[in-house]
């Protein structure tokens, strides 16, 4: 990357706490929250559901989901068994959906990365089993949705 020619003295100006990735890693700043949004991108929608699967705490999981309402990142949905009291399921608002470039990067640099040629998971187009990549681009073409991708088991895990 490089800075037009007004930015290009670095000591001459500081966006300080106006920075937008540091906003992102306060909004993300646990484990936790984001295993929140993870398990929310895998269809997961009810409390100990999140708690069971994230294999963290009920407060640690509760206090997460209402840093992700708060952002706007989840909205709760009331909704009752039969017989039951209401209780509240979490989906991802359009915000939230708007996460998915960033966590598909993330897995997929880990992937890379951190997983020694073994990544568990492969992401792929729902409809012409196409693995999914992810790019900077100026392309105007339209990114796809949580709901255009199928999570499979990664082809290398299959041989293990």
């Amino acid at each position: 990357m490089r800075f037009e020619k007004r930015l290009s003295d670095r000591d001459a100006w500081s966006i300080g706490d106006g920075c937008s990735a540091g906003r992102v890693l306060d909004l993300l700043s646990t484990r936790t929250v984001f295993m929140v949004v993870r398990e929310c991108f895998y269809g997961t929608t009810r409390f100990e559901d999140f708690v069971t699967r994230i294999g963290s705490s009920a407060p640690s999981v509760s206090r997460a989901l209402k840093q992700l309402e708060t952002a706007g990142v989840v909205a709760r949905t009331p909704y009752r068994e039969p017989g039951q009291r209401a209780r509240d399921e979490y989906r991802l608002t359009r915000a939230g959906e708007d996460l998915l470039p960033v966590f598909l990067s993330l897995v997929r640099w880990g992937d890379a990365y951190l997983q020694d040629g073994r990544p568990p998971l492969a992401f792929v187009d729902a409809d012409t089993g196409l693995p999914l990549s992810v790019r900077v681009t100026a392309d105007p073409a339209p990114d796809p949705s949580s709901d255009d991708i199928e999570i499979r088991l990664h082809p290398d895990r299959n041989r293990a």
